[in-house]
């Protein structure tokens, strides 16, 4: 039996689908470190649970240490550390070094959470990377855009999904670049080369340094131009076809880049791009689950709950996924105009008629709620069919008819 620590700050809809797959794992205790009280355990889950420990913040290494080192003291041993959150990847892997818990350690956890390391890394290992380099100053990002040219792409070092990336196009754009993210010796972010091109999703499967499984979604349009435009809807795609040649194709570059970040056990997710002139062009990696609902729907593509498949494979390391039975897609609904309060959703009917038969899950937006300020927006509409096509269809009928209005 192994005895496994689940880092979960809180428990919104995401952690409870999270926390029900440990629940119903077979063949471990399962102990649960949380910011909130035994109490605000979901009642349904709570029986599953053999312990509680609440911190005061679970982002920071000491808590999260006392709270194992009482398990630790309880159950005579902790077995795994696991946390599926992009910000928890790098204080569970310093916990772990510190009470040499299995899993990812803390140098381990820098090279992915650490954007200028990882691309360093990548780029020592032969792998295609954008030009990057850290910045601390102004005078720092002018020399890295006279030398590149622009545009480039300003980020903080250790972002969550696309939260403060941003294009500079000129000395305006830097300008304000700067005034947001005030880049500095104690703070410093990354400067990267703008690439342009087709950009994918590649999560993979590795188990003890070796890639098992993979998968690719594409984007559409891309991350960046999404957090540029807050009014444009948009897409995620997972086809049919689960190794399309410009995946095959770049397949072997993503198991290489994975062993030269040191990934041993787990799922990842990388994010690259397919471009007309320089080939695939690596531009970050997650040691972590994917975003924007690609868990769910690769979950619904190949009739397995991901998020127990996940679990299985981080306490148990193991997998056994059935061969994907259809292409699904996502269509994120996001509002238009300056307001803070959708006042108007035009198009449901329309667009739900046109996808009648195919729709596999849905957050609808509606009148009243408040402007969401994540990138997935005020809801979404996903998508399943056989075959890519009638997805892809689908997805464009979607986008097409909804507009979400903000006033």
């Amino acid at each position: 039996m192994k005895h496994v620590l689940l880092v979960a700050p809180y428990f919104g809809p995401t952690m409870r689908t999270c926390l029900n797959a440990f629940v119903n794992l077979k063949d471990i205790k399962l102990g649960l470190i949380s910011n909130q009280p035994q109490d605000a355990v979901p009642a349904s889950l709570a029986e599953g649970i053999h312990g509680h420990y609440q911190v005061g913040n679970a982002l920071n290494p000491d808590d999260l240490e006392r709270a194992c080192k009482a398990f630790q003291a309880e159950w005579g041993q902790v077995d795994r550390l696991i946390g599926y959150l992009e910000h928890l990847q790098g204080p569970m892997a310093e916990v772990r070094s510190r009470l040499d818990i299995p899993g990812m350690k803390r140098d381990v956890a820098m090279n992915f959470r650490d954007k200028n390391t990882m691309k360093a890394t990548l780029r020592d290992a032969g792998l295609p990377v954008a030009k990057q380099k850290r910045i601390s100053n102004a005078e720092d990002v002018r020399l890295f855009a006279e030398g590149v040219g622009y545009p480039i792409v300003l980020k903080p070092l250790a972002g969550v999904g696309s939260k403060n990336t941003m294009r500079v196009s000129n000395e305006d754009d830097l300008l304000g670049a700067l005034n947001l993210l005030l880049p500095s010796e104690e703070s410093p972010v990354q400067a990267e080369q703008f690439v342009q091109g087709e950009e994918h999703t590649l999560e993979s499967v590795t188990i003890h340094g070796e890639t098992v499984w993979q998968s690719s979604t594409y984007y559409l349009p891309g991350p960046l131009k999404v957090i540029e435009n807050p009014w444009m809807q948009y897409c995620v795609l997972l086809p049919r076809e689960q190794a399309p040649a410009h995946v095959s194709a770049f397949s072997s570059l993503n198991s290489r880049a994975l062993n030269a970040l040191g990934m041993e056990t787990g799922l990842s997710h990388m994010e690259w791009f397919s471009t007309a002139q320089n080939g695939p062009v690596i531009s970050e990696v997650g040691a972590r689950p994917p975003g924007v609902n690609i868990m769910p729907m690769m979950g619904h593509a190949h009739g397995v709950d991901m998020w127990q498949q996940w679990a299985q494979l981080l306490v148990h390391e193991t997998w056994d996924m059935p061969e994907r039975q259809a292409a699904v897609g996502c269509a994120f609904l996001r509002a238009q105009g300056g307001g803070q309060t959708v006042t108007a959703v035009h198009g449901l009917n329309e667009a739900q008629a046109g996808v009648e038969g195919m729709v596999i899950q849905a957050r609808l937006p509606h009148v009243g709620q408040p402007r969401s300020s994540h990138y997935e927006g005020e809801g979404f509409i996903m998508i399943s069919a056989p075959d890519t096509d009638r997805v892809v269809q689908g997805l464009r009928h979607i986008i097409s008819n909804v507009r979400v209005i903000a006033g």
